[in-house]
This record gives C-alpha cells, structure tokens and sequence, in this order.
C-alpha cells in the first residue's frame, strides 16, 4: 500500500514524543486524510479512539465530550500510558474549538495524557477556530492534492496523464474510462466540496454566482484576469468585493486560487487582477468537452494545462511549506510565477510550445535581482523534473 510521506511524521510524532499536544490535519476533500490516519491506526500499537462528525447534527458539542470520554475510558483500561483521540470531519460541529479547548484543559488540570488529532477539509473554518480558541495547543499540517511524483509511485501515472487527470487518488481507478472519471470529479468532487465546506458551514447569498465563477475561473485557469471583466460574463453578478469574496471562500476548499502580483507595494499587490490558478487540474479537465486525445493533439490549449500543472504544484507546496505564490507583469513583460520566502526571490516561467518571452526574464531581473529564475519546458528543467521536485528546496 502506497503511503504518503505525511504518514511518517504523524507516527513519529503520536508515538515517540512524550508531549501532549493537538495535532490538526486538514486540506481538500479526497486527498486521503482519512486513509492516511487509518494506516496509521492500523499500524499503531497505542489506544486510540476514532470518531467522525459526518453525520452529527451541527449543534451537537455534547458529542465531542462523549468522544473523549471514551478515549478517557481506553486510557484507563489500556496498559500504556498515552492514548490517542481521532475526531475526522470536526468543522461540521459549530464552535467545536471552544469544546475541544474545554475538554483538552480539563485533561491538562487532571494530568491525563491523551493525544488528540482533529482533521477537516475546511481550511477556513479550521484555521478560524484554531486562531480563536486553541492559541499555544496545537500543531498544523495541511495534506495537500497529490503531486506527480506521489501518482506515478502509487498508480504508475506517466506525466502527460497527470498533467490532465490530476492529483486526486481516489478516481485513478476510472482514468481509462474519462466520461465516468469526469462524473465521479464534477459530482463526487466539486459539488460535494462547494455544496459541503462552503454553502453549508459559511454564508454565501448567491451560491449560483460563486459556481459560475469557479467555472469560469477553470476554464481561464493560468490567466490573470480582472474582476471587472468577469462581472461582464456574469448575469447576477453583484459586485467585485463579492467575487473576491467567493474566490476566497473556493480556495480555502482546495479548488480556485486567485494568485496576487508580485509587487514591493502592498497595497497595489492586494489590489491587483487575480491570476485565476486550480488546485488541481482535474478540475479543469472534468468541465472540458473534448477529451485528452483531443486536447493533447493541439498544442496550444495543451499548453493552458501545461502552465496550470506547474501553477498547481506550486500553490500546494506553498500552503505546505513556509513560501509564498505571485505571478509578475510589468507592461508587455511577464514572469508566469514568482515564490518568495523571508530572504529569498525566485522567478519560474514556463515554456510550453509558446513563443520566446525573454524580455520578462531580463526585465524581472533588472528589477528584483532574484536568487534564480527557473526555466520549465523548452530549453530549461523538463517539465517531469520541475514536477518532481520539491519547490521549497529551490531557495
């Protein structure tokens, strides 16, 4: 059984560190959280007690104290001297971090030492509860959309498959099959994730709108476009606080991105057109008519999913890892992505059959004095191996 690298540092943190702590996982749907903590119980030799909210009516805090009673009660009849509570889903229950923070002081008051691990697939509510109640308590990890290097070791999927099926494991099985693979991705994926982390758990007053902008944000997935034109495409469009607003709401899900331009002016960054970015190419993909015979023939769109690969793979790693993800255009002189750290600059652009832009290099350059620029494709690092690294070892 393929397991992802996350696996080893849950382990190694449950079972060997004698401290208490909190340990939050969250990320999309259908990136294997889940499968991910049970291979980790199954292995295990500590108590444990798992519990999901699925199903838990939202009002319902008496049911993570039942949850931890029980993990109280395996503590007591178990042999070690730490035991584990796994709560899956726990976004769903409303205010659930101020009943974990009850339960966890009184565990703390009463020296009983329980390991805790919460994981949800709503970044923004997660992260909001975290913030408010649980300051000092707890440590993060954000599981992400699968990389190309993770789907070719687990389901041998070679890099122009990836490139248009994406990063989402669990519909690998009907690759061969693209109109039920496309069914399973709008209906098992994007629905459930914009009708089940967003409509449900935040307030959206026109949820048509914010679909219709997820649509049109995949189909212009690599391009940077300005709200004001969007609103043009738009019938019940509202205005362009409330699109910045959905797009925002569609990222914390794991879906649409809106990458900022690169910028030492703050405010003009803030202020920018978003260069729309999916999380995951597949969802591009299961929207398009043509299928990938068709698309792979034209060297033009092919390159819209080229540039939208690289973009994925970087914004995953960003939320993972301590970088930050822009794109840079200055007049007729563009870099398709910039990533930054505390210290560090680097420009990548990509080079998928369009023609030479290397007046952006050089005047990127000029500009900035980067610590590198990275050229993907043609004429630089192939495609397969800038997939294959990890972006965060570029500074």
């Amino acid at each position: 059984m393929f397991e992802r690298h996350h696996l080893k540092v849950i382990k190694r943190r449950l079972e060997k560190e004698r401290r208490r702590f909190i340990q939050v996982l969250y990320g999309p749907r259908q990136v294997g959280k889940t499968t991910l903590i049970t291979q980790f119980t199954g292995k295990t030799k500590l108590p444990y007690h798992f519990a999901a909210a699925d199903s838990i009516p939202a009002a319902d805090q008496v049911w993570i104290s039942q949850q931890w009673e029980i993990a109280r009660l395996k503590l007591r009849n178990h042999k070690n001297k730490q035991a584990i509570l796994i709560i899956d889903e726990i976004q769903k229950i409303k205010n659930w971090s101020e009943q974990v923070k009850k339960e966890w002081d009184s565990d703390t008051r009463n020296s009983l030492p329980i390991k805790v691990v919460l994981l949800g697939s709503s970044r923004l509510l997660i992260q909001h509860g975290l913030t408010e109640s649980l300051s000092g308590r707890y440590e993060s990890t954000y599981i992400g959309h699968w990389s190309f290097k993770e789907m070719y070791e687990a389901f041998s999927i070679e890099l122009e498959k990836f490139i248009w099926f994406g990063g989402y494991p669990g519909p690998a099985e009907f690759i061969n099959d693209e109109p039920r693979w496309k069914h399973y991705i709008n209906d098992s994926l994007i629905e459930t994730s914009i009708s089940r982390d967003i409509l449900m758990l935040t307030r959206v007053d026109k949820p048509a709108l914010m679909r219709r902008l997820f649509e049109i944000g995949c189909s212009y997935s690599g391009q940077i476009l300005s709200y004001t034109k969007i609103l043009g495409q738009l019938q019940d469009a509202g205005n362009t606080t409330t699109l910045a607003h959905y797009l925002h709401l569609l990222d914390t899900a794991g879906l649409l991105g809106g990458i900022e331009k690169f910028s030492p002016d703050k405010i003009r960054q803030r202020t920018s057109s978003p260069k729309f970015q999916v999380h995951n190419t597949a969802l591009i993909s299961a929207q398009e008519s043509l299928r990938f015979p068709e698309i792979r023939t034209r060297p033009q769109i092919w390159g819209r999913w080229v540039e939208s690969a690289v973009g994925a793979h970087l914004l995953n790693s960003s939320l993972q890892q301590n970088f930050n993800l822009y794109y840079w255009r200055h007049r007729n002189a563009e870099i398709d992505f910039v990533i930054s750290n505390s210290k560090s600059i680097i420009g990548i652009e990509v080079k998928s059959g369009k023609a030479n832009k290397y007046s952006g290099i050089e005047a990127f350059k000029q500009s900035f004095q980067p610590l590198k620029i990275i050229l993907v494709g043609d004429q630089g690092l192939s495609l397969e191996e800038f997939l294959s690294i990890n972006p965060g070892d570029l500074f």
